[in-house]
């Protein structure tokens, strides 16, 4: 990798900024998944008689601020100075997990519920500002760089939170105590990091808010469409979020059903998927020279659907043997076939989606540029939650979990050439690639 990449995570104007994410990150996951740890097995103290729905619900209560809240939150960004903006939304997480932490010693459901969802607001307000303050403090030759050090950090805060949030809620009795202080601990470590953020004036400091999330997204949605460069990035980079989500709902039944794996198995796959992404998002530096080269996207997009393909093929279509540990799971035939399919993945998922992020950022009118990604977190959302109904449907009408991996990757393979022909730069940049390299 180039020095320059990792240079950036010694200068103030992007190491504060990078660890606020990471932590910020991580306590989103170290809530959700102590929540649904302690939801499945621990209901009767939580006095739950569904946990399957409640942990469902969980899902839909993170995201559903995202709809609500994601126009607002670009015009504030656009409208004011961006480190004051990050500095009083981490005050408000602190605040945050004092709610969380009571529901946890209660222990009390609602206001776990309530957390979960002001975590989902306390995310919706950070996103415009955490990309559109990228490009104010890096230099374009370091803009690549800086959000593929932002994507990999984010995918590994998730796993590191995930795992850590599950290993809370699972030590017996003690387990809620100890999530309360673990998320109270990384968000306030989360505000310090914030304090050293340097100034990023403000965009639009004349806009005049419109506080109405219908109409505000609908006039993004059309000012984005505006610029067929800004707008098919922001279709990518949701498509991937389509894609990742129906791959990541499928690893407990995967690992259960086909790899006849236990829950340690699920987190290895996780991880296998996470680092593969923080892998692929830090090679894209070093592949596109410093600059913002969206040739990576075809390319990226090719290893989604190959190795989606390769998945297919390589695990049994179902087993039944009894569940097994990460130690058995590797004696067991075509299991480095699947890993080396999962880990592609994320590779090609970092090459797809890093230029994907920059390019947004490059193309977008400063004076709008928050607006702009607050326009692509709704899509995000919405991308999300239909790709719940996809992988629910597909079930539903008796296809197996492979066949959903190999239909989704099919699907990448149409929605890959969409942008070869909307977008030309990817084009042009692939075979600019291919030219550096002979």
């Amino acid at each position: 990798m180039s020095h320059s990449q990792f240079a950036l995570l010694k200068q103030r104007k992007f190491l504060p900024l990078f660890l606020t994410q990471f932590m910020g990150a991580g306590n989103d996951n170290v809530l959700k998944n102590a929540m649904v740890i302690l939801i499945t097995f621990q209901a009767a103290k939580l006095q739950v008689s569904n946990p399957a729905l409640w942990v469902n619900l969980c899902a839909g209560i993170f995201i559903l601020p995202m709809f609500l809240f994601s126009a607002t939150a670009g015009q504030l960004a656009d409208k004011y100075e961006k480190s004051r903006i990050v500095r009083w939304v981490k005050l408000i997480e602190i605040g945050i997990m004092f709610i969380a932490g009571a529901g946890f010693l209660l222990p009390d459901l609602t206001l776990l519920m309530v957390a979960l969802f002001l975590m989902g607001m306390h995310s919706t307000l950070f996103g415009p500002v955490k990309y559109s303050i990228l490009p104010q403090h890096l230099a374009d030759n370091e803009l690549v760089a800086g959000n593929a050090l932002v994507e990999s950090g984010t995918f590994l805060a998730i796993l590191l939170g995930t795992i850590l949030g599950g290993t809370l809620a699972g030590m017996g009795d003690a387990g809620a105590t100890y999530a309360a202080i673990a998320t109270a601990s990384i968000a306030v470590i989360g505000y310090l990091c914030s304090r050293s953020i340097p100034l990023a004036p403000a965009a639009a400091p004349d806009l005049n808010i419109n506080w109405n999330p219908v109409s505000e997204t609908i006039r993004n949605v059309r000012f984005a469409k505006q610029n067929r460069r800004v707008f098919l990035s922001i279709i990518g980079i949701s498509w991937f979020w389509f894609y990742g989500a129906v791959f990541l709902s499928q690893f407990p039944g995967f690992a259960k059903l086909h790899l006849a794996g236990n829950e340690h198995v699920v987190t290895l796959l996780l991880a296998l998927f996470s680092i593969g992404i923080g892998v692929g998002s830090l090679m894209c530096d070093k592949l596109s020279h410093q600059h913002v080269e969206v040739g990576l996207v075809p390319l990226g997009a090719l290893g989604l659907t190959l190795f989606a393909v390769d998945l297919f093929f390589a695990a049994p279509a179902q087993t039944i043997a009894a569940p097994q540990d990460i130690g058995a799971f590797f004696h067991t035939a075509g299991s480095y076939r699947v890993v080396l399919d999962l880990m592609m993945i994320g590779v090609s998922g970092g090459l797809y989606c890093v230029p994907l992020y920059a390019m947004m950022q490059a193309e977008s009118d400063p004076a709008y540029r928050s607006r702009m990604i607050a326009t692509n977190n709704i899509m995000n959302a919405f991308f999300m939650v239909i790709a719940a109904a996809f992988a629910i449907s597909l079930l539903a009408a008796k296809f197996s979990i492979l066949q959903i991996f190999l239909f989704t990757g099919l699907l990448n393979a149409c929605v890959a050439l969409y942008l070869l022909v909307g977008l030309p730069a990817c084009r042009q940049g692939l075979i600019n690639l291919f030219i550096r390299k002979a």
